[in-house]
């Protein structure tokens, strides 16, 4: 669901479509369709960023990665409760040799197989299984927007099958992987949401599952001291959840994280686990995803940001401007793997031209002939601070480490020698 909140004046939001062409991100095409959106190079270099830092945070968490088909058999979404609850905002089936198919709608039955695919114990649990998977809606063409309403979608989807000791510990961890990575990438949540159940028939499963499901998210919500709405008729099918609330620069609030607890799937699909007692139990699914689709997530990103994205994920990290070709060959040599670097040379424009060319980059340093002759480098950053000039392999060590801060569990001291840059 997608409402609408006020937009504080002072706010600095952009139009992701608006921006997102002008800074050569991401386009479309009719011949595509509407709702799928094609990357250039630039934008996959930001969005292949988000993907590789996500994949990280979630192998240190103790998640496996798995991947699966797009496409699965109508029966399986039948089993799920998908094609009961959740057809219309999928695409038709397709018939193949007597069978039919679809584009999935959701990660989670392929994920609950990839459980049963054998016999699992106490001991396997908790079990968590992440993938960064496509899957499709059938949007309307009236609510596709952008990078934010799309019709296929780039999923960050994991699920944890646990005993339901576990449940509550590994929905907080979940919650708190979320909170993390929103620090690293720089966006605020509008709000915390607990969506429950309403009367509309659409929900399946037991109330009593379901009253214990919605107190699990509560107590998660209450150890982390966040304040959050309850709001009813905004739950999946299967059960409760917490939603992550994000705005966009029209105020449109959409969600963006979730955490969710669900007793129906293992039921549905015959999950089990043998205990300590020997004897076979039925496991919970704690559905998550940190950062949602990778699609919603960009927009976000290049609202929030306008473009200036945090260094770890700028398409360029260090633009060199040498002031003049006879600087060119230096700026040529001066390379490390781990730093996105790029040359701009005198052919682009004036210095002053190229300087405000980069105004979006994180840092910039200006290449003249005191720098060659020194063998040096001098940081200019985005707020037109400039950092002393120190020896070129000196000054290239320190932006590697600077910008792989955030991406840390802790931030080390900077490396000697250099001053804490500002805020930006």
């Amino acid at each position: 669901m997608v409402t609408r909140l006020a937009v504080p004046e002072e706010s600095t939001m952009h139009d992701h479509r608006k921006l997102g062409r002008e800074l050569e991100l991401f386009g479309s095409d009719p011949l595509i369709g509407a709702g799928l959106p094609y990357w250039l190079p630039d934008g996959a270099i930001v969005r292949h960023s988000l993907e590789e830092y996500v994949r990280d945070v979630e192998r240190r968490a103790g998640y496996r990665h798995v991947h699966s088909p797009v496409l699965g058999k109508r029966e399986l979404y039948e089993l799920s409760g998908h094609w009961s609850h959740y057809r219309d905002d999928m695409f038709p089936p397709m018939d193949l040799g007597g069978e039919q198919v679809m584009l999935r709608p959701s990660l989670c039955p392929h994920h609950a197989l990839i459980y049963r695919s054998r016999g699992r114990s106490y001991r396997e649990l908790p079990l968590r299984l992440a993938e960064l998977g496509g899957m499709y809606r059938a949007e309307l063409s009236g609510v596709l927007g952008g990078l934010s309403r799309v019709r296929a979608i780039q999923l960050n989807d994991a699920h944890v099958f646990c005993t339901l000791d576990q449940v509550e510990d590994e929905a907080a961890a979940a919650l708190a992987l979320i909170r993390r990575a929103y620090d690293a990438l720089g966006i605020q949540p509008a709000r915390y949401r607990l969506s429950l159940a309403g009367d509309s028939g659409k929900y399946v499963g037991d109330a009593g599952k379901w009253l214990r499901a919605a107190n699990i998210l509560r107590s998660v919500l209450d150890r982390a001291g966040l304040a959050y709405d309850a709001v009813e008729g905004e739950a999946a099918f299967y059960g409760p959840k917490i939603d992550v609330q994000v705005v966009d620069s029209a105020g449109r609030e959409s969600t963006l994280s979730t955490v969710q607890v669900d007793f129906h799937q293992p039921e549905q699909f015959a999950l089990e686990y043998v205990g300590t007692d020997g004897a076979k139990h039925r496991p919970v699914m704690v559905h998550r995803s940190i950062i949602g689709s990778i699609e919603r997530a960009m927009a976000q990103l290049i609202e929030v940001h306008g473009g200036a994205f945090p260094a770890w994920l700028a398409p360029v990290q260090l633009r060199l401007l040498p002031v003049s070709d006879a600087e060119l060959p230096y700026a040529d040599r001066i390379q490390r793997d781990d730093l996105r670097i790029e040359v701009v040379d005198a052919s682009r424009g004036s210095l002053g031209a190229r300087i405000r060319e980069g105004r979006l980059a994180p840092y910039q340093a200006v290449i003249g002939p005191r720098e060659v002759s020194s063998g040096g480098l001098s940081i200019r950053l985005r707020d037109e601070s400039r950092l002393d000039t120190r020896p070129v392999d000196e000054v290239l060590a320190w932006l590697a480490d600077e910008i792989r801060k955030p991406l840390r569990p802790a931030n080390p001291a900077s490396a000697p020698g250099f001053p804490e840059p500002p805020s930006r």
